[in-house]
């Protein structure tokens, strides 16, 4: 199919952009990468009669990095993230994220707000926000800006908290610090590339002891969002981490989802993946965290 006919407008700074959707409301969409609306609009499940591209705005397009925080212009190519060492040693759950997203060739055109705003129930980056609760900060003409948390910003599937006439500027994303901090994250899909039937990730934080001092994780693909467990995390702080007591924790993890069946997976397989998943990043995370091994790779 394509796409259905539309009018281009190209925005010279962000203020134009912003002028822009402003006046045509839900009529118009930015477009940077285009990695997400692209297809959409190919087979005609987004309709828009205006394209606004923000893709030359250098106002998106910044890496800023302190001790709290790394703060990431939506504009930003993931294959830029990929290749940003000195971002890899203060957020490592975004670089074993993005070895995931896609192929290389979409790396190359897709910006990290696009991701995000396009929020695919399977897609990486909104499960890497949501672990490290993430930061989301919006702009409007009307308004001005607002900043909203990753765990109120992703309503369901490809719907999320960013109004008709909102840009998502920047995502702020928190840094943990001191030693023994482990990541990991893996997916399973039917074809390299595709978006997964599950995927899960963990960033841990152990005392040499093997205590845990801070843990976050949560799975993709099963269910209208990504979806974390602080609770559950929470009980886990100050154990031991063993691998008996993360399959404990995983099952009630997992039993709280409710994943579809499609032609590809069923629901109950879904839910088991999923729980395998969360058993094998959380058991990689802490490996590495205690310097028994390197985080997962793609």
């Amino acid at each position: 199919m394509k796409a259905a006919p539309f009018d281009y407008l190209l925005a010279q700074d962000l203020d134009e952009a912003l002028s822009m959707i402003d006046e045509h409301g839900p009529d118009a969409k930015l477009i940077a990468g285009g990695q997400s609306l692209v297809p959409m609009m190919a087979m005609r499940l987004a309709r828009p009669q205006w394209l606004v591209d923000i893709n030359r705005l250098a106002e998106l397009k910044h890496i800023e990095l302190t001790q709290e925080h790394a703060l990431i212009g939506a504009g930003v190519r993931q294959r830029d993230l990929e290749l940003h060492a000195q971002l890899h040693q203060h957020v490592p759950l975004l670089k074993d994220a993005l070895a995931w997203v896609g192929h290389l060739q979409t790396r190359n055109r897709g910006t990290i707000g696009g991701s995000l705003v396009y929020a695919d129930p399977s897609a990486e980056l909104p499960l890497s926000a949501l672990i490290l609760n993430a930061k989301i900060h919006l702009q409007s003409k009307a308004s001005g800006a607002r900043a909203v948390e990753a765990e109120d910003f992703f309503l369901g599937p490809m719907f999320t908290a960013i109004a008709d006439n909102e840009c998502l500027h920047s995502i702020e994303w928190p840094i943990w610090s001191g030693p023994h901090i482990g990541v990991a994250f893996e997916e399973t899909s039917i074809r390299k590339g595709d978006f997964a039937m599950a995927s899960a990730a963990c960033q841990i934080q152990l005392e040499p002891s093997g205590v845990i001092k801070r843990v976050s994780f949560g799975v993709g693909g099963v269910d209208g969002t990504p979806r974390v467990f602080p609770q559950l995390a929470m009980q886990m702080v100050g154990q031991k981490f063993t691998d008996l007591a993360m399959q404990d924790i995983a099952h009630a993890a997992i039993q709280t989802c409710d994943p579809s069946s499609d032609m590809h997976a069923s629901s109950a397989y879904r839910k088991h993946l999923a729980q395998v998943l969360l058993c094998r990043v959380t058991q990689q995370a802490a490996q590495m965290a205690l310097g028994h091994a390197s985080s997962s790779q793609h």
